[in-house]
């Protein structure tokens, strides 16, 4: 089942992205790591020529203005320090991408988006659009978080994340994480000698998550296993597979072709494009919380009556996207509210004909409706 799949060859997948973390493309004296770059710009030319699609999700922003403004611990010290240096750095980090690309003769497009870009639905379909046009144009879209006015509330915090989300908006077929590690072990492999690679992941529950270790190898980048099994959760839920692979070689993309060596999450079916959307959010206005016969009925494809609702939390308006959590705490749907919090809170647990005398008027049939809810 996994050959099919190892290397996201070009005749199996027509649009790939593909993340590269800091670690890869800085050396921790914020050097450039050149001839590695040139190596997989040398593959993503090959397989432009074979017809495959590739977007390209870079890290590397801050370590690179670190050291051109001679700031501290990375230029993370500080919110305004990072800020700072993504500023200088976005800018050395385009240019790295626009002259090995080019001496390919492929034209390469720097996209930097924030979080607001693709949870707001109007901002990701424009988002969509201009990937979409770009790469019909023969571009190749860089893309990165843009760091220099990201705040601490206002961020994906890692570009695993950023790159899942990209592959929803792209419509791509699969995403590659290239990483200082080689996929998903059972343990962490650099505390545990027993740990094992898993080479294939076909769902992603508790046993899976328990596998994940939220430090950061490098200790350059901002991310970790945790935030890969995050991102694996997007792109999969969308249709996308995503795969984990070891970027400390040159020509990597060659290389996992050749071994097979990484951890690959399969894809699941895909919903449609915009329950896609509400599933791969990374931020929600409120949560419901609703009692076991609810859930039983929302896992059977039925909508959210407020007689399910057993509690309201967070302050929302309608149609904003909110959570919807069983009796045990675990969210198990998302979707878009039809009534605000207010009306909300004084409405649960109530029937229709309730609500109807409650409120007022007509009344709308459910809290969330079916048609813009998805299960997670």
């Amino acid at each position: 089942m996994i050959a099919p799949l190892t290397g996201f060859p070009p005749t199996q997948c027509r649009r790939l992205i593909i993340k590269v973390g800091s670690a890869l493309l800085v050396a921790p004296d914020g050097a450039v790591h050149r001839a590695w770059v040139e190596s997989l710009v040398a593959e993503i030319a090959e397989r432009r020529a074979q017809g495959q699609q590739i977007v390209i999700v870079s890290s590397g922003a801050i370590a690179l203005g670190a050291r051109r403004l001679a700031l501290p611990k990375g230029g993370r010290a500080t919110l305004e320090d990072a800020q700072a240096a993504a500023a200088i750095g976005q800018i050395a980090l385009s240019q790295v991408w626009a002259d090995l690309l080019g001496r390919h003769g492929i034209a390469a497009a720097q996209m930097l988006v924030t979080l607001g870009d693709l949870e707001d639905r109007r901002r990701y379909l424009n988002a969509a659009a201009t990937l979409d046009r770009l790469i019909g144009l023969g571009a190749v879209p860089v893309v990165n978080e843009n760091d220099s006015v990201a705040t601490e509330e206002i961020r994906f915090g890692d570009n695993d994340r950023l790159a899942a989300r990209i592959g929803q908006a792209a419509r791509a077929d699969a995403v590659v994480l290239l990483s200082d590690i080689d996929g998903l072990y059972t343990a962490n492999p650099h505390s545990d000698p027993t740990a094992t690679l898993i080479p294939l992941v076909e769902t992603i529950d508790a046993r899976i998550l328990a596998m994940a270790d939220a430090r950061s190898a490098s200790g350059m980048g901002s991310g970790g296993m945790v935030s890969k099994l995050q991102a694996a959760r997007i792109a999969t839920g969308a249709g996308t597979h995503l795969a984990i692979i070891s970027g400390r070689i040159d020509a990597p993309l060659a290389h996992w072709q050749a071994s097979g060596r990484g951890t690959i999450f399969r894809a699941a079916r895909r919903r449609g494009a915009r329950k896609d959307w509400l599933a791969g959010r990374l931020t929600v206005k409120g949560h419901l919380t609703v009692d076991a016969g609810a859930a039983a009925a929302l896992r059977g494809g039925r909508s959210l009556l407020p007689a399910g609702i057993t509690a309201s939390q967070g302050r929302y308006a309608r149609g904003d996207v909110i959570d919807i959590t069983g009796p045990d705490g675990a969210v198990i749907a998302r979707g878009l509210a039809q009534y605000d919090s207010q009306d909300a809170e004084r409405i649960i647990g109530r029937r229709s004909e309730e609500v109807a005398a409650l409120l007022g008027g007509a009344v709308r049939a459910a809290m969330v409706h079916r048609d813009h809810m998805v299960l997670l």
